[in-house]
């Protein structure tokens, strides 16, 4: 069985400034802005959807395919996933183009501005597919190339694979019309809470009607844990985390631990359980691929939370 992870990936350059952006910005002239930052620290993180949710199911000892268009200046996360194991044939370089980034920029009121240059992230990954198993494979359409997020689930309706649609931060680059040809015919649709209420204003559907589409509707609720949708609603709670650092790229690790439940044949309830526990390892450190467990600490905080 194999795990296809349509997405990004990208570099994250996250900066400090030691200030307060509101003491540099004159209101009165917001039509002419034009301001300087001198930041103090600059750290280049691994990031990305695709990258994210490979590099916490290689901790669960799976070695999905990556889906993704990545530049010239891949080589050092090349050399990351290498060591995971991880398969590259899916990953199409473009030599001419930058590998997509993220430059976040936070003052000391933790206010940010965030810049994203897609660059060769603009290409779509243009994978064939050859050896797949379609009726024992799985795949997850996760925030990436736009091409590929409405191409990818024709593709996988066609050949008769479970896919997870997860728009995320491509909810508005997606016309209403297009999201519903994407939901429709979904093993699952994966939101949080706020993005599940963006794509029912987009669709103009409701939850109900959106239902009828997929099999599942699962929402992340952050402390709250996540919502199955399918028939009766099924609450999954949160595993506790040693102390709560950032919570960026947890639901990319929910993502991971939900897939591998999946894959092993796990009911959605008890993949969801996996999901948490994942969730709550990554948001222990600063960034979304710094995170680290053993099978022996996994399952000590998963019967923690959710019994043995």
């Amino acid at each position: 069985m194999s795990i296809y992870i349509s997405g990004s990936l990208a570099y994250d350059r996250i900066m400090n400034f030691p200030g307060k952006f509101s003491d540099h910005i004159l209101p009165d002239k917001i039509h002419i802005l034009n301001v300087c930052f001198l930041i103090d620290r600059l750290e280049e993180k691994r990031g990305g959807t695709a990258g994210n949710i490979a590099y916490t199911l290689a901790l669960l000892g799976e070695k999905p395919k990556i889906l993704a268009t990545v530049g010239k200046d891949f080589d050092r996360y090349e050399e990351a996933l290498s060591k995971l194991d991880l398969p590259m044939d899916g990953i199409r370089r473009m030599e001419d183009q930058f590998t997509a980034g993220a430059y976040i920029t936070t003052d000391q009121s933790d206010n940010q501005i965030t810049g994203f240059n897609p660059a060769a992230m603009s290409h779509p990954c243009d994978y064939e597919f050859n050896g797949a198993s379609p009726a024992d494979d799985i795949a997850i359409v996760s925030p990436g190339n736009v091409d590929d997020m409405v191409e990818l689930p024709r593709k996988f309706r066609e050949m008769g694979m479970r896919y997870i649609f997860d728009p995320g931060q491509q909810i508005t680059a997606l016309t209403g019309e297009k999201m519903l040809e994407c939901i429709n015919g979904a093993h699952m649709l994966v939101t949080n809470d706020y993005e599940l209420e963006m794509i029912m204003k987009a669709t103009g559907r409701t939850k109900a009607e959106l239902l009828n589409m997929t099999n599942y509707i699962i929402t992340t609720l952050g402390e709250q844990g996540s919502r199955i949708d399918n028939g009766e609603p099924v609450m999954v709670g949160v595993a506790a985390a040693k102390e709560v650092l950032d919570p960026t790229g947890a639901g990319d690790a929910y993502r991971a631990g939900l897939l591998k439940g999946l894959t092993d044949g796990l009911d959605v309830a008890e993949a969801a359980k996996l999901g948490a526990t994942c969730a709550s390892f990554c948001i222990e450190h600063y960034g979304t691929q710094e995170h680290n467990f053993t099978a022996e600490e996994f399952k000590t905080r998963y019967d923690a939370a959710f019994g043995a």
